[in-house]
C-alpha cells in the first residue's frame, strides 16, 4: 500500500520468495495451486455475470474496431519477440495470443468507484475488457482442441465445437426453466440465492469439463447465462467478490509459488524485451485507435495507461497451454515472467499519474 502497487503482484512475490525456488517455505504447492484455480473458476463466473449480452453488442459498437485492432497489433509484436527468442511457429502463436489481453482485475481495481467508472474512460475500458474476455475464451477452447491427443482430427475438434454449443444451450434453457424461477420464489433470502448461484457456476464448469472444455469456461457460460436478469445478476456479483478475492490471494500467490526461478538466466532477457514493448505500445495503441474513434486525447491516453499491461488471462493460457503440451516449461515461463512486470509497472504507473482507490488510500 506504502508503494500503491496491486495487491495482486505482492501476492505472486510472496510466492516466489517463500516457494520451492526460494525459501522453499510452501508446505503444500499443489493444494494452493489446486485451490486458486477454484478462484479462476468464480472469476471468471462473476465476468459473466457482467457481460449483458445486450450492453456487450451496445458498447462494442464504439470499441470492438480499437479492441480487435489492438489485439492483432500485440499478438503481432508478442510473435515476433517469442520466434526472436528462438521458440517454434506453433510456441509462438501461444505467446502472440497471451498479449492480446489487458488485466481485468488490474483495471478494474485501479478504476474509482465514483463518477470517472461511469465516464466515457470506464464505459470504454469495462467494453474494451469485455470484448477481450470473449476472446480469450475462445483462445482457450482452440487450445483444449490444439492440445488434444487427436489435435488434427476433425472428428476430435468437431466434439468440442458441439460441446461448446451445446453448453450454451443447456445453459440457457436451464436459466429460463430452472435459475431464474428459483430466484424469482426465494429471492428474499440471501443465502439461498448464493448458494444456488455457486451450484450453477460448478455444475456448468463440471459440464464443460466432461466436453473437454476447461472449467473456466463453463463458468464463464454460467455467468453470461444469467447476466440479463440484471437485479440478481448484480446481487450475486456483490456478495461474490469476497468470495473470490479469497480465492484469487492463493491463486496469484499459487503462481508466484510455480515460478521457476532456475529458468530466469536464459529467459530474462526475452522477457525484459516482451514486457517493455507492451508497457510503451500498449498505451500507444490505445490512443490513436480511440481518438480515431472520436475520443478526446487526454481521455484516450489514461485509457491507454490504464490498460497498458498483460493479463491474469494471459497466465490461464500459459497454464492450459503447458497442461496441454502445447508448449513447454520456457515459453510458460516468459509468459508469466512478462505479465508480472507488466503488472508491476503497469499499476505503478497508474497510481502515480491518475486517481485510483490505491492513491486515495495512500
Amino acid at each position: 500500500m506504502f508503494t500503491r502497487q496491486s495487491l495482486m503482484v505482492v501476492y505472486m512475490l510472496v510466492g516466489v520468495v517463500i516457494g520451492p525456488w526460494g525459501l522453499n517455505l510452501a508446505l503444500d504447492s499443489l493444494i494452493i495451486k489446486e485451490v486458486g484455480e477454484v478462484g479462476i473458476i468464480v472469476l471468471l463466473f462473476l465476468l459473466g455475470l457482467h457481460l449483458d449480452p445486450h450492453s456487450l453488442i451496445n458498447g462494442a459498437k464504439k470499441t470492438a474496431i480499437p479492441t480487435l485492432v489492438s489485439s492483432a497489433f500485440f499478438a503481432f509484436v508478442g510473435y515476433e519477440v517469442a520466434v526472436y527468442s528462438g521458440f517454434t511457429d506453433l510456441v509462438a502463436y501461444v505467446i502472440a495470443l497471451s498479449m492480446m489481453f489487458s488485466s481485468t482485475i488490474i483495471c478494474l481495481k485501479l478504476l474509482p468507484s465514483n463518477a470517472l467508472h461511469h465516464s466515457v474512460i470506464g464505459e470504454n475500458m469495462i467494453s474494451v475488457l469485455l470484448i477481450q474476455d470473449v476472446l480469450a475464451i475462445l483462445v482457450l477452447i482452440v487450445l483444449k482442441a490444439a492440445g488434444s491427443d487427436e489435435a488434427m482430427d476433425l472428428k476430435a475438434i468437431g466434439y468440442i465445437v458441439m460441446g461448446s454449443f451445446s453448453i450454451l444451450a443447456m445453459s440457457f434453457v436451464g436459466e429460463k426453466l430452472v435459475i431464474v424461477p428459483l430466484f424469482q420464489r426465494f429471492e428474499k433470502n440471501r443465502e439461498y440465492l448464493f448458494l444456488v448461484a455457486l451450484g450453477w457456476c460448478f455444475s456448468m464448469s463440471d459440464l464443460a469439463h466432461h466436453f473437454n472444455l476447461s472449467h473456466e469456461i463453463g463458468a464463464f457460460i454460467a455467468g453470461v447465462s444469467i447476466a440479463s436478469a440484471s437485479s440478481v445478476s448484480l446481487y450475486l456479483a456483490e456478495c461474490l467478490k469476497p468470495l473470490r478475492d479469497f480465492f484469487l490471494v492463493l491463486f496469484f500467490f499459487s503462481i508466484g509459488v510455480q515460478f521457476n526461478l532456475t529458468l530466469l538466466p536464459r529467459m530474462y532477457s526475452s522477457i525484459l524485451i516482451l514486457a517493455t514493448l507492451m508497457i510503451l505500445l500498449k498505451p500507444v495503441i490505445f490512443r490513436y485507435l480511440f481518438v480515431a474513434a472520436g475520443d478526446q486525447v487526454s481521455e484516450s491516453w489514461e485509457l491507454g495507461v490504464r490498460l497498458g499491461q498483460v493479463s491474469e488471462f494471459s497466465i490461464l493460457v500459459s497454464e492450459i497451454a503447458e497442461q496441454s503440451s502445447v508448449i513447454g516449461p520456457d515459453a510458460a515461463f516468459l509468459i508469466k515472467g512478462t505479465t508480472i512486470v507488466t503488472f508491476l509497472v503497469s499499476s505503478l504507473l497508474v497510481t502515480r499519474r491518475y486517481k485510483t482507490p490505491v492513491g486515495e488510500a495512500g
